[in-house]
This record gives C-alpha cells, sequence and structure tokens, in this order.
C-alpha cells in the first residue's frame, strides 16, 4: 500500500509526541506514536523515561477498544524483546491493530527488523520509512551508539565575528548574549554527558550544569585530566548530579582526594601524556551515554576534529570583533595547504537572539 498524505500528517504528530521525551528518555530514544481508527486519532503517547511504558503503551492504554482495527504510527520500530518493559510488538498483536507505520527501524541488535517480521507473521500490515530523516534527526546519539558502540559528539563553540574566542589574556566572557547562553543550556539538558578538559576547568572554573526552571536531570559531567590535576574545591564537583574525572595518572592521593570531594575517577587504558579520546567514547559507550557535549578550548576541540571524533559543530557568532592577538575557534597545527582543510556540511543557520547559531556536521570524505 502507498503512503497517503494522511499517514504523513499523523507521522508528523507522532514526531511531535517524540519530541516531548528530548531531556527526559535518556538512555533509550525519544519514540511518539499515535493510533487512528477511523480517520480520528483515538490514542497518544511518547517516551517519557527509561524503565516506564513506551509510547505504544501509552497510546494503546489511551485508545482502549478503539485500537482494535486501527492504524498505529510510531516513529521507531516497535521493540521485540524483553527489557525493563515487555515487547510492544505483543501488546500490538494483542491489541489487533490492522496496519502499523513507522518511521524506522530500530538499529538495537535485539530488534532490527524482528518486531516488524512479528507483525506481519501476525497478519498486521506494516510500511516503513515514512518521515525516516525526521526520525532519526531525533536519535542521533542512540543510532550511533547502537551501531558504532561510541556516542554521538557535539562540539559547542563560541566566537566573535572574527573567528575568536577569547583575548590573548584568556578573558572570554561574555562573547555570547544571554539568549545564546539560554540555548546552550537547551544544548545540555538534551546530552547524556557533557565533557570539558582540565584546562577549562582550571581556567574557568565552571559549574557545567544545566539550569532551566523546567529541567531537573543533570547530564554526566566529565572532566579529561591527564595528571589529576583537579582542584578538590573546583565548582564542577559541587553540583547535583554526577562528576567523573577520566586520568591516566596512577597517584594514588591524588584520586582519593578527588573521590572524597565527590568525583569518580576512571583510570583509563591506552594511556601515555594525555587521555586517549577513543578510550574516552568507547567508555562513555559503554556507559550508556548517547549525546556527548564537548565544551573545552581551542587545543582538545581542534585534537578531537583532527582525529574524526566530532560529528557535528554548534557553532554561536556574536557580532563583535576582538582582533588579531585573540584566540582563535581551533588549533590545528600541521595545516599548511588547502588540501588538508576540514570541511564542512551546514545543516543549519539561525539567529539567537543578536548572535547567530550554526550547526554544522563534519564531512568524513
Amino acid at each position: 500500500m502507498q503512503p497517503t498524505p494522511a499517514d504523513f500528517t499523523y507521522m508528523a504528530r507522532a514526531l511531535q509526541l517524540a519530541q516531548k521525551g528530548l531531556y527526559t528518555t535518556d538512555p533509550n530514544p525519544r519514540v511518539g506514536c499515535v493510533i487512528v481508527n477511523d480517520g480520528e486519532i483515538v490514542g497518544e503517547g511518547w517516551h517519557v523515561r527509561s524503565g516506564e511504558s513506551h509510547a505504544e503503551i501509552h497510546a494503546m492504554q489511551q485508545a482502549g477498544d478503539k485500537a482494535r482495527g486501527a492504524t498505529v504510527y510510531v516513529t521507531l520500530e516497535p521493540c521485540f524483546h524483553h527489557g525493563k518493559t515487555p515487547p510492544c510488538s505483543d501488546a500490538l498483536v494483542n491489541a489487533k491493530v490492522s496496519r502499523v507505520v513507522v518511521a524506522m527501524q530500530d538499529p538495537h541488535s535485539r530488534v532490527a527488523g524482528q518486531g516488524l517480521q512479528q507483525l506481519r507473521e501476525a497478519g498486521i500490515e506494516t510500511e516503513v520509512g515514512i518521515m525516516e530523516t525526521q526520525a532519526r534527526a531525533l536519535n542521533p546519539g542512540f543510532i550511533k551508539r547502537m551501531q558504532t558502540g561510541r556516542p554521538y559528539v557535539r562540539n559547542k563553540l563560541a566566537m566573535s565575528l572574527d573567528g575568536r574566542t577569547a583575548m590573548a589574556s584568556g578573558e572570554s566572557k561574555w562573547i555570547t548574549s544571554e539568549a545564546a547562553r539560554a540555548d546552550v543550556h537547551r544544548l545540555r539538558a538534551r546530552s547524556s554527558a557533557i565533557v570539558t578538559g582540565v584546562g577549562t576547568v582550571l581556567a574557568d572554573d565552571p559549574n557545567l550544569t544545566v539550569r532551566l526552571d523546567d529541567i531537573e536531570r543533570q547530564p554526566l559531567r566529565v572532566v579529561l585530566d591527564t595528571h589529576l590535576s583537579t582542584p578538590t574545591n573546583a565548582r564542577i564537583l559541587q553540583q547535583p548530579g554526577r562528576t567523573m574525572v577520566m586520568t591516566c595518572s596512577e597517584d594514588e592521593a591524588a584520586r582519593e582526594a578527588l573521590e572524597h570531594a565527590g568525583a569518580e575517577v576512571v583510570c583509563l587504558p591506552f594511556c601515555s601524556d594525555t587521555v586517549d579520546m577513543q578510550a574516552v567514547l568507547d567508555t562513555l559507550g559503554e556507559m550508556e551515554v548517547n549525546e556527548v557535549l564537548v565544551e573545552t578550548g581551542a587545543t582538545l576541540s581542534g585534537a578531537m576534529l583532527k582525529a574524526g571524533l566530532i560529528d557535528e559543530l554548534v557553532i554561536y557568532m556574536a557580532p563583535i570583533l576582538m582582533g588579531d592577538s585573540a584566540r582563535g575557534l581551533f588549533r590545528l597545527p600541521g595545516m599548511d595547504s588547502m588540501d588538508q582543510k576540514v570541511e564542512l556540511y551546514i545543516s543549519d543557520i539561525r539567529a539567537v537572539g543578536q548572535d547567530w547559531r550554526i550547526t554544522a556536521t563534519v564531512n568524513r570524505a
């Protein structure tokens, strides 16, 4: 059966519902569901948080008996396996729905088409791929972690119109406007973890918390600290939620002092003089971290960019000029010719207060 205009309308509504879980579902994906019977929406739902009912269950509870013979629109393939909750594919079969329209197949190895297969074997018509691009955009971290074992890495930066991030002295508060800084808190809120370097901790003593009235969850804060130089009175250790220090050092005294101050200290493998970023991302993936927001200086950002570890850049550009001696956006030594340039694909540009927010992905080719 070919998709109808109504299919796109109802799937768009399911995507709107999935968006409601943007800040709460971690480490699970954001999923929305709409149930339609005889041209009328009879049930809606979205996945609110891990451990609670999935979107399909919420929608079917609202639909009740009207789910029988209905069409179900869901942004991600219904789960097939027993996790913290029973399989949604079983519930749809038992409800005797007639058709299930799915935006995208679940990349989880324990689902990966099996939920759809079960529905087909039960005589339920299925359709896959309607508004898939929009569905994938909701869950870049979950998808990447299922496919590679690593989280999606988003690097947040702020710069002047002439590409500078701080004065030569290191002074950088504030380049961007209050509106842009509020937008950064929304980026933090959707992230599973915020990663920074010890240099940023020593220079700026940041909190790295989400400060929005309607958001309770604080993402994991991660400090990359080769030699355990993080001060025990650093503000990042005094905030609600978890702070983890990833290190190469085996200094037991420094480790115990940081742990006593509230940090979790993880000594990474494959270390030498610097923390191995590949090991950092592997470790975070094992911890079910979906999306990482990197907030750090030009050296670490440049090293990650050069190593191909950044998936997306979010750059806030302020309408100010800071001059030739101010610090640049990335430190990328050894780039001497145009064939060494890093190519970006700009996916979005929009005004945020008086600033501009540029979102770009890195061209791996």
